[in-house]
């Protein structure tokens, strides 16, 4: 029987993949206890200073919560790193916070224009952890943020100059023993006949699977991130020799560099013509059998399995291809034209076989990953090739679809891989396109409207948190990273700073101003995760490997609590305190692909300067 659906971004687990994964966890769970264990996370302590732990950007928004039973305002003081008092004040009593459960107040120090690094703030007797105000706070996660997607590809060495020596590894999954795939893989039983070389792209998450509908959604985030950089004039931060990827010094941006070692996997994962249902992308490839705690990529022994082609990954591909074509155009004219005509061969596929839906129940050895509702998806996708192609076919797709006029497509919870109508109206709101004046301006003003929406959600309550007290779902971190780039697409139609502010202040509640003083982001922050659920990055349960790397996001808090230690040792949590930094815990601790896209595209926006 699956489990309820409830738009998780990291797919949708079935009762049968969840159990197998909690027993593989189980030698992970009774790992001996040691300066790594981790402990139960309690509520926040009766009184608190929550504080995004990196810091602060001089010219944007520095605001605290503070828990606290009282009911009269608090004198606050900021101090500098020798102790002496920078700003004080008074804070603002704002009470119940549903999401936490706690009592709480603000603190708004945003006038204060000094810069430097270890101030903390002081009120009720409680400091908070240290943290600095500086311009280039978010450029060391810009750059950590996106070498995770480097340090998860397959079939390619990591280099320790690239990743540091912990992180080196040989290239996995190539058909060298003991792997067994992925240059020759076969279908699972009826699917297809022969072998499909489906080599490279990113391993998904904690497991060493690669699924097309996750894929398309974090690389078109990816991309994306720097055609809105390219629009706004930053796109030189994102440039050549600018990550830590093996093609830099090649004359291409890195960012795409990186993206494009997905989009080769995504259009190897396309059925050759002349077979049945060419065009169409097959949904996933992973291990026949889940893996157990810890497995490098390449001494995975499991056979790896193509599974059934579905027309939800096919439109993910025909998407992100289409969005290819028209990025990589001034920088590689052959394989954008090679891009496009992928994508116009999975749309005619897609059209040709519009309702072939992955099941619910093909979860064993990776998630499922179902979709009941592709609508979405063709509309996405129309929205791509149309911006890049300009095409009446394309065009008409758009406006036929009743996605276009929805006035639900921004939902409280964000899009996801299973939600994508939303990445079609950001594409039309902001790439230039033939649609009338009158219909771009309401597609323009529905973005806007949702990050109006978002705001008003963070202004009810004690974190201005970009999600609603009931949103805390699997990858609730994805979720609230997602409202937040929304919030910043709504800053450049605009340019009005609130946008601004409320785009940095989800990143805040990233890093650590959160209701249990916990930054997600590992090595950010002074009590920043470090135990993320990771088949390779696993030091929790062999001291001999690393912890994931800095800039690797945690799922995040999960009132649902499905896997045994979560359930364990978070029983009655609030909403907002449903975490714990466990390797066990992989629905509150796991890394995704699709969280660290969005936290990438985020700090990227936050660490541009004018």
């Amino acid at each position: 029987m699956s489990l309820p659906l409830l738009r998780r971004p990291r797919g949708a687990r079935t009762a049968t993949a969840l159990l197998t994964g909690a027993l593989l966890l189980i030698a992970a769970q009774s790992a001996p206890a040691g300066a790594d264990s981790p402990t139960a996370p309690a509520a926040a302590m009766p009184s608190a200073v929550q504080v995004n732990q990196l810091g602060y950007l001089p010219d944007g928004p520095k605001r605290a919560t503070v828990v606290s039973a009282s009911t009269t305002a608090l004198p606050w003081q900021l101090r500098d790193a020798a102790g002496r008092t920078a700003a004080s004040g008074t804070t603002t009593v704002r009470g119940a916070d549903a999401a936490s459960g706690q009592s709480v107040h603000l603190v708004d120090f945003s006038s204060y224009q000094g810069t430097g690094t270890g101030y903390t703030l002081a009120v009720d007797g409680r400091t908070s952890h240290p943290f600095d105000v500086r311009a280039n706070l978010y450029e060391g996660l810009r750059a950590d943020a996106m070498s995770f997607f480097y340090q998860q590809r397959s079939g390619i060495p990591i280099e320790a100059s690239l990743a540091g020596a912990a992180y080196a590894r040989p290239a996995g999954h190539l058909g060298v023993a003991p792997n067994r795939g992925d240059t020759a893989v076969p279908c699972v039983s009826g699917v297809c006949d022969g072998t499909q070389d489906v080599r490279g792209g990113w391993y998904d998450a904690g497991d060493q699977g690669k699924y097309v509908v996750n894929g398309g959604l974090a690389v078109w985030q990816l991309v994306n991130s720097f055609e809105r950089a390219k629009r706004t004039g930053h796109a030189a931060a994102l440039g050549d020799s600018t990550l830590r990827v093996p093609e830099r010094g090649n004359g291409i941006p890195d960012v795409l560099d990186e993206a494009r070692w997905e989009l080769e996997f995504l259009m190897r994962m396309q059925i050759p013509e002349g077979e049945p249902r060419a065009g169409m992308a097959f949904h996933k490839v992973h291990d026949a059998a889940w893996t157990g705690l810890p497995t490098r990529p390449e001494q995975d022994a499991e056979p790896r399995e193509l599974h059934a082609p579905s027309t939800a990954a096919t439109l993910n591909l025909a998407a992100a291809a289409a969005q290819c074509a028209r990025v990589y155009a001034p920088y590689d004219a052959a394989f954008a034209a090679r891009c496009l005509d992928s994508a116009r061969r999975a749309w005619a596929a897609a059209r040709a076989n519009p309702d072939v839906l992955a099941p619910a129940s093909d979860s064993t050895g990776g998630g499922a990953y179902d979709d009941s509702e592709v609508g979405d998806e063709f509309y996405w996708a129309a929205a791509e090739l149309y911006a890049t192609t300009g095409e009446a076919r394309y065009r008409d797709a758009v406006t036929s679809s009743p996605y276009h006029t929805a006035s639900d497509v921004f939902t409280p919870v964000g899009f996801s891989w299973q939600a994508t109508a939303p990445l079609g109206r950001i594409v039309l709101a902001t790439v230039r396109n033939g649609l009338p004046a009158t219909d771009l301006a309401r597609v323009r003003a529905s973005v806007v409207s949702a990050a109006d929406a978002r705001l008003s959600t963070m202004a009810g309550q004690g974190y201005a948190v970009p999600l609603p007290a009931d949103g805390y779902v699997w990858g609730s971190n994805g979720q609230v990273a997602n409202n937040g780039t929304v919030l910043a697409v709504a800053y450049e139609l605009t340019k009005q700073r609130r946008y601004r502010t409320g785009a940095l202040e989800t990143l805040d509640y990233l890093l650590g101003r959160n209701a249990l003083g916990q930054s997600y982001v590992t090595g950010y922050g002074e009590r920043a995760a470090q135990n993320q659920h990771h088949r390779f990055w696993a030091h929790q349960y062999d001291a001999s490997l690393p912890n994931p790397p800095a800039g690797s996001i945690a799922g995040g808090a999960n009132s649902g609590l499905q896997d045994p230690v979560a359930q364990e040792k978070l029983p009655g949590c609030a909403p907002a305190a449903c975490y714990i930094d466990d390797i066990g815990s992989y629905s509150t601790n796991e890394v995704a692909i699709n969280w660290n896209a969005p936290l990438a595209w985020l700090a990227a926006f936050a660490a541009e300067r004018g």
